[in-house]
């Protein structure tokens, strides 16, 4: 019984200093004066159902288009990507596609496609995004303007509509893309995340580029690591200016394949975030231990659980420039209880990593 009083009082501490932590004034992001050359740049393979709606958000950018140039790499799909791509800037001089078919140096996959982006480009910043993603019309000034001098990468916010599925899984990004956001502030460095992501070109030179890294299929993260590591700020953003919004994974075996690559990643984020979503499992286990507490705590506890992660996704959607009703931020919790378990379970088991229909070992990257 002391030790549940300890970890429960641990736990509550935690989470209302998060929730102070969240609403704490920040500075405005700075007004552009001018409008630099950007390059924005998309890996895709057998995207032909979400490319073009990706690429019809970045059409309507609020962004001079002789300014911005559009690179979309298509990494040998097997789909019709390449012609509706084609189809889509054929009048759009701001857009050009380039088939990739060959690895440089070190690099596989969606990194091997980014490395030759990169090559490629002609500004000094890059704008990284996926092909299931649509960005907000002001996207490409709000994530400069988070990026001053000696910033080398910064992660705006992404959540996930659809569905009831998709829209959960919305509140999975929210959630945690904020929880990291508030850790950054206080100078953690944790990651960035590459559907939303800006990478200063003299940050990601200094590295040698995706072309001089050891294979890793969790290539955002690694980027991040690496670009720290040379000494370069980071900044991560919640601002309506700087949302995207993702195709969300359509069933439970999909987003278990994606969830699994990404515990791959997981394992080498720094402790503090560990040690945060680590204690949602221990919650339902102190909670849930038999005849520990009595009836009426537990319904307590979880109704103060509840009441915590509730607010914290209000106020992440209000700062999101996003909305949900609140039956769905109640049945979130629910959602999460279940895919953590069937994500463990999933991770736990000796299968491979499938991504964009090629398969990895775990022991790689």
């Amino acid at each position: 019984m002391l030790f549940a009083a300890i970890f429960f009082s641990a736990f509550f501490g935690i989470y209302l200093l998060m929730l102070l932590l969240l609403i704490w004034p920040r500075p405005a992001l700075p007004t552009l004066t001018s409008f630099p050359r950007v390059s924005i740049l998309i890996a895709a393979r057998n995207e032909e159902a979400t490319i073009e709606r990706c690429l019809r958000a970045l059409s309507k950018l609020n962004y001079p288009a002789e300014q911005l140039e559009i690179l979309i790499g298509d990494d040998a799909s097997t789909d019709n990507t390449m012609a509706v791509v084609q189809r889509f800037i054929a009048d759009k001089p701001q857009f050009r596609l380039l088939p990739i078919r060959q690895k440089l140096g070190t690099a596989r996959g969606k990194s091997n496609v980014l490395a030759h982006l990169c090559r490629a480009a002609t500004a000094d910043t890059f704008l990284i995004t996926d092909a299931d993603m649509a960005l907000a019309p002001d996207w490409v000034q709000t994530m400069l303007a988070a990026a001053p001098e000696g910033v080398g990468v910064v992660t705006g916010i992404t959540t996930a509509g659809g569905n009831l599925f998709g829209r959960l899984q919305g509140l999975d990004w929210l959630f945690g893309l904020n929880v990291i956001r508030v850790l950054t502030d206080r100078g953690l460095p944790i990651t960035a995340v590459g559907n939303n992501m800006l990478v200063t070109r003299a940050a990601y030179e200094s590295i040698g580029g995706y072309e001089a890294l050891a294979f890793s299929i969790t290539e955002d993260l690694q980027l991040f690591e690496q670009i720290v590591n040379q000494g370069w700020g980071y900044r991560n953003i919640i601002t309506p200016k700087a949302l995207g919004i993702s195709v969300p994974q359509p069933t439970v075996r999909h987003l278990l394949h994606q969830r699994k690559r990404w515990m791959k990643g997981a394992v080498r984020l720094p402790w503090q975030l560990g040690l945060l979503f680590s204690s949602y499992g221990f919650f339902y286990t102190v909670l849930g231990w038999p005849g520990l507490l009595p009836l009426e705590l537990i319904g307590a506890l979880y109704g103060a659980k509840l009441l915590c992660q509730t607010l914290f996704l209000a106020i992440t959607l209000r700062q999101a420039g996003h909305r949900e009703n609140l039956g769905v931020l109640l049945l979130y919790d629910v959602y999460l209880l279940a895919m953590s378990l069937a994500v463990l379970g999933y991770t736990a088991w000796p299968s491979l990593i499938l991504w964009k229909e090629r398969r990895y070992r775990w022991a790689e990257g």
